[in-house]
């Protein structure tokens, strides 16, 4: 096979440019060299700066938010504080500035992917990591987020690799643990705040036993609920509950506006009844005394007591206006047949007069 030399030559200079012209490069040498000797000094000013500019460079500013935490040959050597600070150069020491105060967060079952146009931020659901098994056996999407600092700034940069990924982790082992030991309807409703304290603890713990460096602030619960394909039937289930604890509530509000009045109605009746007893009792011991003392009059002079018991009696019928009084004189009364109208007893005498 017959090649074109020539042309596979000019190809490759189009493909990947000129090579280098080795010819030029012991004359470029030349150049540069002569340009040092040039230099008032020569190449012991040149040494010099660089050597000056190397020891600049051990230089450093800690923000005060961050620490300086300086490495001797990789080695951990000593802490600093915000200010300036210097450091042996490179490759001796060098030196990491972690910031200590700022707060950081780790998301478990979402994650942030943007802002919105209209402000905040969007959030996308990470199903992997939300999904968590209850204590009674149910399944519930969970978004949690853990809030930390860093409180020992060399045990977070020498005792863990990769300190966010272990926080994030524990983060998601401690919560699966803690919604485990309790039921969905916990987690749904009013142990969400006690969800909330334990997994900060477990999640410490935790942390503490890796050695991360790490001080956790808050843990918190940013949504629960049922997965979607139940979730309709969740919400039935939260319907009725709500109307069982209405239904609870007008009960106890109904039972608390009954039982007051009630007491106070049966002390109310009580106290009449106690009252109306020590009346009657009383009046019954009043009247036999009277009794006992007309007696005792009565059976000294029996015909006076007698008739002065009688015009009493009389006194009171025709002293009482209540009374309908019907006089008929001795000869009358042979000639009539005596009646007595009870259903007429003590009503009050009508205007009408007629038909006696």
């Amino acid at each position: 096979m017959n090649w074109d030399w020539e042309k596979l030559q000019d190809k490759r200079q189009r493909q990947f440019g000129p090579g280098p012209d080795l010819k030029n490069l012991g004359d470029e040498f030349k150049r540069i060299t002569d340009f040092n000797f040039r230099v008032p000094g020569g190449p012991k000013v040149i040494l010099l700066i660089v050597v000056l500019l190397w020891v600049a460079s051990g230089i450093y500013i800690v923000e005060p938010a961050e620490v300086g935490v300086v490495q001797r040959f990789g080695a951990y050597n000593r802490t600093t504080g915000p200010g300036p600070h210097y450091h042996i150069p490179f490759p001796v020491e060098s030196v990491q500035t972690p910031k200590v105060s700022e707060l950081q967060k780790v998301e478990v079952g979402y994650k942030t992917v943007g802002h919105k146009e209209e402000g905040g931020y969007q959030y996308q659901s990470v199903p992997e990591e939300a999904l968590v098994l209850t204590g009674d056996e149910n399944i519930i999407d969970v978004q949690v987020i853990a809030q930390f600092q860093i409180g020992n700034p060399v045990e977070w940069l020498f005792r863990v690799q990769r300190p966010y990924e272990t926080v994030k982790a524990a983060t998601e082992a401690a919560i699966r643990e803690v919604i485990g030991n309790n039921t969905i309807d916990s987690a749904l409703t009013s142990g969400k705040l006690e969800i909330q304290n334990t997994t900060k603890e477990l999640l410490q713990s935790i942390l503490d036993r890796y050695n991360t460096g790490v001080t956790v602030v808050a843990v918190q619960l940013q949504d629960v609920h049922p997965p979607k394909e139940v979730m309709d039937a969740f919400k039935d289930v939260a319907s009725a509950q709500e109307d069982k604890n209405r239904v609870i509530n007008e009960a106890q509000a109904y039972q608390n506006d009954i039982m007051p009045k009630a007491r106070g109605q049966a002390a109310t009746m009580i106290n009449d009844a106690q009252a109306y007893a020590e009346a009657v009792t009383r009046k019954a011991k009043g009247e036999a005394a009277r009794f006992l003392a007309i007696l005792a009059e009565y059976n000294k002079a029996k015909d006076v007591t007698r008739e002065r018991m009688r015009i009493e009696a009389m006194e009171q019928i025709f002293a009482n206006p209540d009374l309908e009084k019907v006089i008929i004189s001795d000869d009358a009364l042979k000639q009539t047949v005596p009646y007595l109208p009870l259903d007429r007893q003590g009503k009050v005498k009508t205007s009408d007069k007629g038909g006696k």
